[in-house]
């Protein structure tokens, strides 16, 4: 009898762990990890660094800001003036001192831009390879210019601290009160017959009158802000002068900031934006944030008006393009550690398993292909599953990964966290003990508080949508539905239930599959 050679295993090498190394660093958008960026579709990069205002939505770990800091980087090789400002840094911070925080970061960020890409030549090879990966075509600015700019921009910058530190109060009302009185008298009057002399006397009675004179007085910090958009306005005409060129603003993570305070700082920005050839490209996810207000006048930025939507959402629906677009993430990864490959590591099973447990978000995938080799490492190479990453490994570790949403689940969530947590709930117990199957449907038709926990659910990976237009094999005629996934975590428990249909998004003949009056979702469990 001939032996069989041994299954040799990859997952146990040097190289593997230098990939788990790799996998922690990159899920945390870094200016030097710019170079490892991946379009995730055609043109949006160049859309991103466009003379455009540029609202980018997507969730958590979408590329949000990996697709804002190769813009960023690009840019900058191109010597365009550049801010690339982080608003997590500003969680909690109260207005209007959110606002001059923000600005003084973006002009210390464009500060920076002035002493160091505005001037470095291009011969500096330690400067542009280390940082961007490459030198600029143009020349560098003239120095003494550019000094004369940086001058300026620092009295501004020194101005708007001192307002910064000074203390502050919210709106104060001024109530005046004048009081008026009067005296209302009846005269009496007697005679002492035969002299002709009279007397008098007068009984009268006070009357007051009491006014009230209400007035408003604004902070001086609102004052300061309005009085000074002119001086901002004058910096960035000037800069644009320098540079020959506009300039960009970045604001990354916006919904990171209060709500109620979002619109008005986006607003204050794009007044001093308009007619400076000052850019405004802000990221955020797009059911947390709030962007434009209906008022009067009008606060913020309105979409289709004042900017364009970049969306990186990726659904399921294309499924086949979502997964070959995450194997190149993962391929990429891989050649920074060789001699490895996905082929070596993973079955092709797995691979689907991850695409559909990720929900789409490259961030999630990481993470649970990370965990997936530990899951693998952990059982051995001789279990019956086989020396590579098999798909029961991917369902483990979505399960290990949930408590990293459910944390993240907490950060994005405020007053809302009760009612999204029972409205996922709800969700949750439809699939798993009514319809008994991970796809739900909704009418396109429904709108309220339902819609929009769905909304938020899908912001922040809880739920995934699936297909846009669905309708219904029977019942319901003419009525279109949306198909959404619950996300694995909390169905591969589920798995073991009794008649519990596991929909194959990878298959063929998936819409087929989830056109069934019974996995319509009301709002109810």
């Amino acid at each position: 009898m001939v032996k069989e050679p041994a299954i040799a295993s990859q997952l146990n090498s040097d190289a593997v762990d230098r990939l788990l190394v790799l996998c922690e660093e990159v899920t945390r958008a870094t200016p030097e990890g710019a170079r490892r960026f991946i379009e995730p579709a055609p043109g949006v990069l160049s859309r991103a660094k466009s003379n455009q205002h540029h609202i980018i939505f997507g969730r958590r770990g979408s590329g949000k800001s990996s697709l804002l800091r190769k813009a960023a980087a690009d840019l900058t090789v191109d010597r365009r003036p550049i801010a690339f400002v982080d608003m997590e840094t500003f969680k909690g911070h109260s207005y209007p001192d959110v606002l001059i925080s923000v600005l003084i970061k973006s002009l210390h960020e464009f500060m920076q831009w002035l002493e160091g890409a505005a001037t470095t030549p291009a011969t500096k090879k330690s400067f542009w390879k280390k940082l961007f990966g490459t030198s600029p075509n143009r020349p560098p600015f003239n120095k003494s210019k550019t000094a004369t700019l940086s001058n300026t921009l620092n009295l501004i910058i020194r101005d708007l601290e001192r307002q910064l530190r000074t203390p502050e109060s919210s709106e104060k009302l001024i109530k005046e009160t004048r009081t008026d009185e009067k005296t209302a008298g009846v005269e009496l009057g007697a005679g002492i017959a035969g002299t002709g002399v009279k007397s008098k006397a007068s009984l009268g009675a006070k009357s007051i009158e009491t006014t009230e004179e209400q007035s408003t007085y604004v902070s001086h910090k609102v004052e300061y802000l309005h009085q000074n958009i002119l001086r901002f306005q004058g910096f960035f005409q000037s800069l644009y002068q320098l540079s020959d060129g506009p300039s960009f603003l970045i604001l990354d993570d916006l919904y990171h900031i209060r709500k109620a305070d979002q619109a008005k700082v986006i607003d204050y920005f794009h007044r001093i934006a308009k007619g400076n050839n000052l850019w405004l490209k802000v990221g955020t996810i797009k059911h947390r944030s709030e962007w434009y207000q209906h008022s009067d006048p009008p606060i913020g930025m309105k979409l289709g008006d004042d900017a364009k939507e970049i969306n990186l959402d990726m659904s399921l629906e294309k499924f086949e393009t979502l997964r070959e677009f995450l194997k190149k993430i993962l391929s990429n990864l891989m050649a920074e550690v060789p001699p490895l490959t996905i082929k070596d590591l993973l079955n092709p099973t797995a691979i689907d398993r991850l695409t559909i447990a990720s929900g789409g978000v490259t961030r999630d995938f990481i993470g649970i292909f990370s965990n997936s080799i530990s899951q693998a490492r952990n059982r051995g190479i001789k279990h019956h599953r086989g020396p590579k990453i098999g798909a029961e490994d991917v369902n483990l570790a979505t399960g290990d990964y949930d408590p990293i949403k459910r944390e993240e689940f907490k950060l994005d969530t405020d007053t809302d966290r009760e009612l999204l947590e029972t409205a996922f709930q709800n969700i949750v117990a439809f699939c798993t003990e009514k319809s008994k199957c991970k796809i739900f449907l909704i009418s396109l038709k429904l709108s309220g508080p339902v819609r929009d926990s769905i909304d938020q659910l899908i912001d922040l990976r809880l739920i995934h949508p699936v297909k846009s237009r669905v309708t219904l094999k029977k019942g319901a005629s003419g009525e279109i539905f949306e198909a959404y996934m619950l996300d694995l975590s909390q169905y591969t428990a589920a798995r073991k239930v009794h008649e519990f249909q596991m929909v194959d998004l990878s298959a063929s003949d998936k819409d087929e599959a989830i056109r069934k009056a019974s996995l319509i979702y009301s709002g109810s469990p």
